[in-house]
Order: structure tokens, then C-alpha cells, then sequence
């Protein structure tokens, strides 16, 4: 009844705005469907066709199944389907509607695909008649009519199972489709079963739905008295026509199938690449014998299916290999963090091998000190994990050996770009001191961490950010600005890849509002927050792969000694000069020297800028907590010059000279250490314990 392959209509680009007289004298209407919007345009002789008055038709295609029978609607939509999938110019297919009175008559469509220059198809326009004179012969022979439209019928569902499992991605999909109502039950089987061949043996995966599963069935051998087992062996199908053939032919499985009432049975080996895979059974109560054409259409089926199934073993093989070697490159456990409770947790969103490159880390430091890392290599493949899994392992190294957060994420940059790799790589590193809870934060291009309060409050951490790892090295911009915040007692630390954050057609900032709003109104526990969050990425789908870490910081019972902080200022930068002093005054307040800030500050900042001031180079600042007998503060200003500082009278302006005797009168101890090519001058100030 369909004619896909007639030659293409010859239209003018504005039909049909202007349709042509000589259509409505044959009884012919037009439509055009925009495919975009869905509005599907008939005019006056097509709502006739259609016996459809203008009120009852709103330009949505599925109105008109008031008008066209379930089955036919099926059938058309497949046919549509199928020729928009293969690139066909056009289709025509006959078609039965009820009309007002209850009556069915045949109508006839044709249409042309139009496509836009990339082959997506944007638009369809053509023609709907009344067919009834002319399949009226066919209509006056009930015995020929029916056999017609029982074999119709059949192929119908044949291309509507072939049209639904070109959309499988798995062996579940294929088994989920031909056990809908809708599939090959349609064929008018009572039953199927189907198996798969694996290591010489039959193993079944789908039976339904009436229950025809055989006990000791589930695992067969190929050579035992099976008819799937025998269709396997001889690659070819196995048509049953009566009860005494099935009967006489597997008596081992016949006893067990009688409930069934089967008359008849149609078995197909399941053919991929020249070897079987596996096979696959229909069962009929109400069906004697096969002719040619139903054979023809079912083997036609079973290559379908075939294919389907090869597919989705050929995507689960591959999936399974891109998930393994993802998650070999991600951390296999998270360390316990003395001070902090943490939460990871990671969700693949891509397809088949098209895996992302998303990983978090979480490395345990001396002093008590903890660096989260979450990063995001470019592109989603196999070669984006495996850099991913190099990044990672080097980025751990490089903040093991002590480098301060700008200098690590510094040598990552160059690390990537002479991999010999076109990747790039956002990522930020957060150096957190767990015991004064002052954190140090670098971005690479990476989207901002969240801090979220007791209670729910979350905010975003801003730091001005370098470019992505990779990019930086590539241009010479090496420099990486570092934020310092203080995560008190009971915050949680969000980390996030931005899979978690963008959605087709959202702005970005909008996103991170979202993703606030959410954080905020979620639980105060890491784990059941990650959950939710997990979650909701689950729920929006999207191909983008989602990391998440989670870092709630908790007050140990006892001080700890061993806080470190470091902050690199190099010359004429002003803001990390301010940020240096930021660093200083949070982690004065956090570790208990609040007696003592204006010195300390003081100080440190003469340090500073002498060592900016007398050495034309960069300056690296070093904060750290002392135990023993009395607990001290230390702080030390490296330099890249070995020339010792000495002390100067002030000078008449009194403004200068002043620098050493200020360190002298307000530190408690101080002096000066040769480093390697520099020297690093340090003091120390008591800070006893604060009691509560």
C-alpha cells in the first residue's frame, strides 16, 4: 500500500500558498508541515479529504486521530520516519480514516521531504485524495480485502519494530521493544522467546508474554533438541505449521508448551557479520501454515533485530571498555581527612566510547594541610580520559613536593602542553589548612566553587581565574591569581565540572544561580547532598559527564600544630600584594593571634616589600604554626637575591631605614636563611592558645 520510491513532485517553492485549482477539482487537498514547529497546514480540500470542519483541526498533527484509526496511524508514522531516516526525496502511501458517520474509506498521500543544505529534513508538502473509487474493486472482495489488510497489518508492525529498534542502544532496548504491546504480538504471536549465543551455549534473554519460559531452558546447548538450538546450527529459519510437526519434531520441549494451545511456530536464526548471534521464536494458536510472503516479511524481521542486536552489543562492549578506563584514571578511594567530612561522586552522561574527561581529586599534605582538586579535560573520548588520568597523577605530585597552589597549577599548564596532545584543561585547586580552616584557591578557566553555611546560605567563591591548563603554558601567561577565603567551622566546599552547571540554551551565570539555589535549599550532610545533587544531573540527562567533590570542614577537638600558608606576590602586582595581606589577616583571626594582628601584619608587610623593593624580583610568603614549649606564629618572606639584609639609620624624611628595627622591637625572635640561590628572611611571634 505504500510507494515510497514514486518520482518526486514538482513544486514551486511557495506551495502550497497557491495551490493549484485543477487539485480540488480531483478531489485532491494540500498540506504543509513544518517540521520545526510541528504546525501541520491543510486547506479546505484536504479538511474534506479528511471530513474535518476548520473548528475541529487546530494545525497539530495528532488532531487528526479523531479521524485516522490507531494502526493506520502507526503505519503512516513509520513510513514518515523511515523516509526522512534514508534521505528519501518523497513517499506515498494509501490509507484508511473513519469518517463522521462511522464509515472507512481509502485516502492517499504523497509527499515531499524538503531538507536543509546539511540533509536534516525541515519541512514536508504535498497531497491527500480520496482513494475510494479507486480501491472500491478491492473493497466489493471482503475475502481478498481482508487478506490484504491482514498482511498489511503485519507489515506494518514490521516497519514500525524495524523503525523503533534502529533507536536501541542496548540488548535491553531491542528485548523492551519487541515486547511492547505494540510489537511483534501485533503479528498475531502468542508468545516469543529469544536467546543469545554465548560460549557455545544458548542462553535466553526474553520471553513474553505468556509465559512460555521452559524450567531447565534459561542455558541450552546448541547441539541439544531445541528448535532455537537447531535454527543456530543450520543458520537457517525454521518454519512449524501444525501441532503434530512441533510434536514430532522436539518432543522435549513439546510437553511443556501444550498450555500454550500452539498451532504453529516460526523460528529465525539471528544472523550478524556471517555468524549467529543468536535466535529468536514466534508462537502462533490461531495460524496454520506460512506462505511465502509471510516468511519473506519475518525473515526480514529477524535481520532487523539482528542488526539492532549486534549494535547494542558492539555499544554495551564499548561502554564497558570507556567506563573501565575512566574509572582506572579516577581516584579508587578517597583518603580520610582528619577535620573534614568529603563526598565524591561521579556521573558518565556520554554515550558508547564518547566518554569525558572529568575528575576530582582529594590529596592529604603535611601540617594538616588538604588540597581538593576538580578539573575537566577537553573533548569526550578515550583520549581525553587517558590525558585526564596523566593530569591527575602529576597535579598530585607537583602539590606533594610542596608548590604553592599558583606554582602547581603553573607546572600542570606546562606539564599538558608538551604532552603532545591538542587537549586543554579547566581545573581549580583549593589548598585548605583543615585547622584554621584559611583556604588558598586557583582557577584555570574553570567555573567558580561554592561554599555553603550551617543552615543553607551558599555563595559563589570568585577568584580571578587564569586561562586553562595547556592554553597558559601555550601564550606564556603562567601566572595564576590566588584567592585566600576562611572556611569556618560546618562549611562545605562545592566542587563541580560544569555538567553539572550548563543546559542548552541557559546562560552560564544563570546556571550557577540555579545550582546555588539548589545547594542551598539541600541537606547539611556532604553525602546526602551529593545525592541530590547526583541526582538532579540524572534527572536533566545531557551527554556531559558530571564530578563533583565535597569538602565540609569540621573543628578538630585538640589544636594542631603544622598550619602552612603560602602565598606567591611577584613585582608591580598589586592585587596579589593584596592578597597577601588578605591571606595574613585570615589566618592571623583563624589561628588565634588576634592579640598580636597589628604586629604580625606589620611585619610581614615590611618583609614583603623589602624583598620587592631591594631585589627586583618576586617575593614568596610562608605563614606556619609552631608547637613546642609555646606555641608560635612564623613568618617568612623568600626572595631570589643572597645579598643579607642590613640595618640603616632612618633618613632625614624618616620614612626609610626603619624596616629591620620595626621586625626587631615587635617580633619575638627573628633572622634570615640561606635558600639555594636566595635567602629567606623570618620571625616569629608567641601566640598562646586562646581558652574558651
Amino acid at each position: 500500500m505504500a510507494d515510497r520510491g514514486a518520482s518526486a513532485l514538482s513544486l514551486p517553492d511557495d506551495w502550497p500558498a497557491h495551490p493549484d485549482p485543477i487539485l480540488a477539482l480531483n478531489r485532491m487537498g494540500t498540506f504543509d508541515w513544518d517540521l520545526d514547529n510541528g504546525v501541520f497546514h491543510m486547506d479546505a480540500q484536504a479538511h474534506e479529504v479528511f471530513d474535518l470542519r476548520p473548528d475541529e483541526y487546530d494545525g497539530n498533527p495528532m488532531t487528526l486521530a479523531i479521524r485516522v484509526p490507531r494502526p493506520e496511524g502507526y503505519r503512516l508514522d513509520g513510513l514518515v520516519s523511515q523516509a526522512m531516516k534514508d534521505g528519501s526525496e518523497n513517499y506515498g502511501a494509501y490509507f484508511r480514516i473513519r469518517c463522521r458517520d462511522g464509515t472507512l474509506r481509502w485516502t492517499h498521500t504523497q509527499g515531499y521531504i524538503r531538507r536543509d543544505e546539511t540533509g536534516r529534513p525541515r519541512r514536508i508538502v504535498g497531497v491527500v485524495r480520496d482513494a475510494t473509487d479507486e480501491l472500491a474493486e478491492r473493497e466489493e472482495r471482503p475475502e481478498q480485502a481482508a487478506e490484504d489488510e491482514a498482511r498489511r497489518q503485519q507489515t506494518s508492525v514490521v516497519q514500525l519494530t524495524t523503525a523503533a529498534l534502529a533507536h536501541a542502544r542496548t540488548i535491553q532496548d531491542v528485548i523492551d521493544i519487541l515486547k511492547d504491546t505494540h510489537g511483534l504480538t501485533h503479528l498475531g504471536a502468542t508468545s516469543l522467546v529469544m536467546g543469545l549465543v554465548e560460549a557455545g551455549r544458548i542462553r535466553l534473554v526474553a520471553e513474553g508474554p505468556s509465559g512460555s519460559f521452559v524450567p531447565g531452558t534459561l542455558v541450552t546447548r546448541i547441539d541439544e533438541q531445541y528448535p532455537m538450538s537447531e535454527v543456530v546450527r543450520t543458520l537457517s529459519p525454521r518454519f512449524i505449521e501444525s501441532p503434530e510437526e512441533f510434536a514430532d519434531s522436539y518432543p522435549v520441549l513439546w510437553p511443556h508448551i501444550t498450555d500454550l494451545h500452539i498451532t504453529s511456530a516460526a523460528y529465525m536464526p539471528l544472523i550478524a557479520q556471517a555468524r549467529p548471534i543468536g535466535a529468536i521464536g514466534l508462537l502462533y494458536n490461531d495460524r496454520h501454515g506460512f506462505s511465502a510472503e509471510d516468511r519473506n516479511v519475518l525473515l526480514a524481521l529477524g535481520s532487523s533485530i539482528a542488526q539492532s542486536l549486534q549494535r547494542a552489543m558492539f555499544y554495551e562492549q564499548e561502554k564497558d571498555l570507556a567506563t573501565g578506563l575512566q574509572q582506572a584514571m579516577l581516584p579508587r578511594t578517597i583518603p580520610s581527612v582528619p577535620g573534614a567530612d568529603v563526598a565524591v561522586r561521579y556521573r558518565s552522561g556520554s554515550l558508547g566510547r564518547d566518554i569525558g574527561g572529568d575528575w576530582y581529586d582529594l590529596i592529604p599534605l603535611p601540617g594538616g594541610r588538604v588540597g581538593a582538586v576538580i578539573g575537566d579535560v577537553q573533548g569526550h573520548d578515550t583520549h581525553a580520559a587517558a590525558v585526564m588520568g596523566q593530569l591527575r597523577i602529576v597535579l598530585r605530585a607537583y602539590a606533594a613536593e610542596g608548590h604553592t597552589p599558583a606554582t602547581v597549577m603553573a607546572r600542570a599548564s606546562v606539564f599538558l602542553h608538551e604532552l603532545d596532545t591538542d587537549r586543554f584543561a579547566t581545573c581549580l585547586y583549593a589548598e585548605a589548612d583543615l585547622s584554621t580552616g584559611v583556604m588558598q584557591v586557583v582557577r584555570a578557566g574553570h567555573i567558580d566553587a561554592l561554599v555553603r553555611e550551617p543552615g543553607g546560605a551558599c555563595r559563589r567563591v570568585s577568584v580571578e581565574g587564569g586561562l586553562p591548563l595547556g592554553l597558559s603554558a601555550e601564550f606564556g601567561q603562567l601566572e595564576y591569581p590566588v584567592g585566600t577565603i576562611e572556611l569556618d567551622s560546618d562549611h562545605t566546599l562545592v566542587l563541580c565540572t560544569d555538567g553539572l552547571v550548563e543546559q542548552p540554551g541557559a546562560d552560564l551565570d544563570d546556571g550557577m544561580q540555579t545550582l546555588t539555589a539548589l545547594i542551598a535549599s539541600g541537606p547539611d550532610d556532604v553525602r546526602d547532598l551529593a545525592d541530590r545533587l547526583i541526582d538532579v544531573a540524572e534527572e536533566r540527562g545531557g551527554d556531559d559527564d558530571v564530578a563533583l567533590l565535597l569538602m565540609r570542614r569540621r573543628v578538630l577537638d585538640a589544636p594542631q600544630a603544622g598550619g602552612r600558608l603560602q602565598q606567591h606576590v611577584a613585582p608591580g602586582d598589586p592585587e596579589a600584594l593584596t592578597a597577601a595581606r588578605h591571606m595574613i589577616r585570615a589566618a592571623v583571626r583563624a589561628w588565634g593571634a588576634a592579640d598580636r594582628a597589628d604586629e604580625i601584619e606589620l611585619v610581614a608587610d615590611e618583609l614583603i616589600t623589602n624583598a620587592l623593593m631591594h631585589t627586583e624580583g618576586s617575593a614568596v610568603v610562608t605563614l606556619r604554626v609552631l608547637a613546642g614549649s609555646e606555641r608560635r606564629l612564623r613568618v617568612e618572606v623568600e626572595d631570589s637575591s643572597s645579598a643579607l639584609p642590613r640595618r640603616r639609620d632612618a633618613g632625614e624624611s624618616g620614612v626609610s631605614g626603619r624596616g629591620l628595627l620595626l621586625v626587631d622591637l615587635l617580633t619575638d625572635v627573628w633572622g634570615v636563611e640561606a635558600r639555594g640561590g636566595g635567602k629567606a628572611v623570618w620571625c616569629e611571634f608567641v601566640v598562646p592558645e586562646q581558652r574558651p
